[in-house]
């Protein structure tokens, strides 16, 4: 059985001695590290955001950058893809120019030799029929 004596106030005070060195020895040194680590930790996630904050912010310029050259590059192209279209009509319009003055050139140089031709063979065409006429009749006509 269980007495109440003198031995039960040693053991308390035995075990409150127990305490204070434990607390002291073990305890407070424990604690101190574990703090330790959560001020790291701590430390490191407030980190961790800044980093996450300043990654987001350097992605939305390179983005509104990345638009900006798409937008200037569109721009370019139009601009670059108007000109080609005005000097693919000049040419375009001098070719046809130069067609048309060699066309009006090859056809009045036709018009000249059809000219001269049918001149040529209607004197020709004089002398030859009286040829056949001779041949046929057998005579020649006065």
């Amino acid at each position: 059985m269980i007495s109440v004596d003198w031995t039960l106030g040693l053991q308390f005070l035995n075990f409150i001695i127990l305490l204070i060195v434990l607390n002291k020895l073990l305890y407070r040194p424990l604690k101190k590290v574990i703090d330790e680590r959560n001020e790291t930790i701590t430390g490191s996630h407030a980190k961790a955001k800044s980093l996450q904050a300043d990654i987001d912010k350097k992605m939305e310029i390179y983005q509104q950058q990345l638009n900006e050259a798409k937008v200037q590059a569109n721009e370019e192209r139009n601009k670059l893809k108007k000109a080609a279209n005005e000097k693919e009509a000049a040419i375009l319009s001098e070719a046809h120019g130069k067609a048309s003055v060699r066309l009006q050139a090859i056809k009045s140089q036709v018009k000249k030799e059809a000219d001269d031709a049918s001149k040529t063979l209607k004197s020709e065409a004089k002398s030859l029929a009286g040829e056949i006429t001779t041949k046929i009749l057998g005579r020649e006509l006065a």
